[in-house]
């Protein structure tokens, strides 16, 4: 089998990336894809991502020892994605990543192959959906929304995925581009997903 690729999904916090990626990954066979889950020093928490918490002092001991393929700091906490990714994609397998906005252009460079997909809603609805989940203030969440706003992503094949609708039409389009089975469509600088049929 020829190499895979990673598949690099990114997005505002609120925007429903998650949502999408655990979308994709119920319905895609292992023999299709591989998610690789993120280890991070945030302990679990109920309702948040399926990590696999670290102690600092355990992701610098993993970080001392290579064994972390991508690794970086947000907010606070430390975030890794392990070197078993390597193994996977020398095995043929597209692994499909929650990365960040800010280490797109890192990880670009180590994988000169990578797949960025954007993860975008409709400001309105990110905003309901801030609220909705409860964790910050009024203010907090309208400084959160400049950031989103303010934050461009750039690189020469970013896709961009539209989660203002239902969530099926945005985690079927992270489905059919895990299979190679999207047409991009250019609009402006960027490009758009579209199912082919």
């Amino acid at each position: 089998m020829k190499n895979g690729r990673l598949i690099y999904v990114v997005g505002p916090s609120g925007c429903g990336k998650d949502s999408v990626i655990n979308y994709a990954r119920a319905r895609c066979p292992g023999k299709e894809a591989i998610f690789a889950h993120r280890y991070i020093t945030r302990p679990i928490t109920l309702g948040s991502e399926n990590h696999i918490y670290l102690h600092p002092d355990e992701f610098k001991a993993r970080l001392d020892r290579n064994l972390f393929a991508l690794q970086w700091d947000s907010h606070g906490f430390r975030y890794g994605i392990g070197a078993e990714i390597d193994l996977w994609m020398d095995a043929g397998f597209p692994v499909i990543m929650n990365g960040s906005r800010a280490y797109l252009s890192e990880a670009s460079s180590r994988y000169p192959n990578i797949v960025p997909i954007l993860v975008t809603v409709e400001t309105e609805i990110l905003r309901q959906r801030l609220l909705a989940r409860g964790r910050e203030s009024g203010e907090e969440i309208e400084s959160r929304l400049q950031r989103a706003n303010a934050f461009g992503v750039e690189h020469p094949s970013l896709q961009t995925i539209d989660n203002s609708g239902e969530l099926v039409e945005a985690g079927e389009s992270l489905l059919k581009l895990v299979r190679g089975k999207l047409t991009r469509v250019r609009h402006g600088d960027q490009n758009k997903i579209s199912f082919s049929h």
